[in-house]
């Protein structure tokens, strides 16, 4: 008897923050994620707010059906037609262009397709489609997976003419790269992720810098006339932080390996 007042009074004295915290339901790009990033932010969103923050990793396609269901209060992704139409659709209300980065293709050190060379993104891509190397795509319809389909149709190439050598693994960014590290490919990848992965194999980074790398984030608060369970006022705070001056000062001052991989452009 003793002992269950001791503990109750000990749960008492724990602050009421823990106990009433507010979850909040985020999709997020698996970049945003395996970048670090997200580690870097979250847990000052999450103190700063007084809420607790699920966060569900998954590529831009999976939570934009994530969003469509209702199943989260709101999403953080980067592929902006897709996103256009969500808003069209009237699943969220606007987006907010929060933040960005680039990619970058990454290949083998000997890099036998010779794309360093080139002098734009789009004769780099037709070097890939000539030279029958290796290529691993996420195949996921994330984000890069979007953005890298959007670089073969300017070239007016379908990547499955390489063959076996175009390999699609419908994963998450790290999980690809470990596959393009283990047949020893190229791959398009934000560059946050690649810098901050460990295994990196014989590939380093081949091209970057070209405009079309551009590689913009946007937050979708997700329309409660739709869904009218969404947590969409906590969602606001959430939106609010993420254009704040903290915010800014945080993203600015990620950094891997000394470089700053994102950076924060939010209006």
């Amino acid at each position: 008897m003793k002992q269950a007042l001791l503990i109750s009074f000990m749960l008492a004295l724990l602050p009421a923050t823990s106990a009433i915290a507010e979850k909040v339901r985020l999709a997020v790009t698996s970049s945003f994620h395996n970048s670090g990033l997200s580690d870097h932010i979250i847990p000052h969103i999450e103190t700063d707010l007084e809420i607790d923050i699920q966060l569900i990793v998954v590529g831009t396609g999976q939570a934009l059906k994530l969003g469509e269901n209702g199943d989260v209060d709101a999403i953080l992704v980067h592929s902006k037609p897709d996103e256009e139409e969500f808003v069209k659709k009237g699943f969220a209300n606007h987006r907010r262009e929060i933040m960005f980065n680039e990619y970058v293709i990454v290949g083998p050190s000997s890099d036998p397709a010779q794309i360093s060379s080139a002098k734009n993104l789009l004769e780099a891509f037709s070097k890939l489609s000539k030279a029958m190397v290796n290529f691993v795509s996420r195949g996921d319809f994330s984000g890069t997976h979007k953005k890298e389909m959007e670089i073969w149709n300017k070239i007016n190439f379908v990547p499955d003419d390489i063959g076996k050598k175009y390999i699609s693994v419908g994963s998450a960014m790290g999980k690809a790269i470990n596959i393009a590290v283990a047949f020893d490919a190229y791959i398009l990848s934000d560059k946050a992720t690649w810098l901050n992965h460990k295994n990196k194999g014989n590939l380093q980074i081949q091209f970057e810098g070209d405009r079309l790398l551009h590689n913009q984030y946007a937050f979708l608060p997700i329309n409660p006339a739709v869904h009218a369970h969404v947590k969409d006022q906590t969602v606001e705070k959430i939106e609010g932080w993420l254009v704040s001056e903290k915010a800014r000062n945080l993203i600015n001052s990620y950094l891997i390996e000394n470089v700053q991989v994102f950076s924060f452009n939010a209006r």
